[in-house]
C-alpha cells in the first residue's frame, strides 16, 4: 500500500503524481522548488503538458488551469529554451 507524502497534499498533485515525483528524486515541495517545475517536467520524460502547468501550480498554490491559461505561451518558451540552448 502506498503511503502519501508531502507533495501529494500540494494544490493540484496527488498520489500518482507524488509517486512520479519521487521516481525522479522529489519528495517535498522544497526538493521541487530546488529543481523547478520545468526541469522535473524534463526529467519525468515529458509527460502531458497539463502536468507542467500543475507543477507550477503546485509551487504557486494556483490552479493548473489558471497556469495553462495565463503562463502557458512562457513556459513553453522555456522549456524550449531548456531542451534547445542557444
Amino acid at each position: 500500500m502506498y503511503c502519501m507524502g508531502e507533495i501529494s497534499q500540494l494544490k493540484g498533485l496527488g498520489a500518482a503524481s507524488e509517486q512520479q515525483l519521487n521516481a525522479i528524486g522529489v519528495y517535498t515541495k522544497k526538493d521541487l522548488e530546488k529543481i523547478g517545475a520545468l526541469e522535473a517536467y524534463i526529467r519525468m520524460k515529458e509527460p502531458h503538458l497539463c502536468f507542467l502547468y500543475a507543477l507550477v501550480g503546485a509551487l504557486e498554490n494556483r490552479s493548473w488551469l489558471d497556469v495553462a491559461h495565463h503562463d502557458k505561451t512562457r513556459l513553453l518558451i522555456e522549456l524550449d529554451n531548456l531542451k534547445y540552448p542557444n
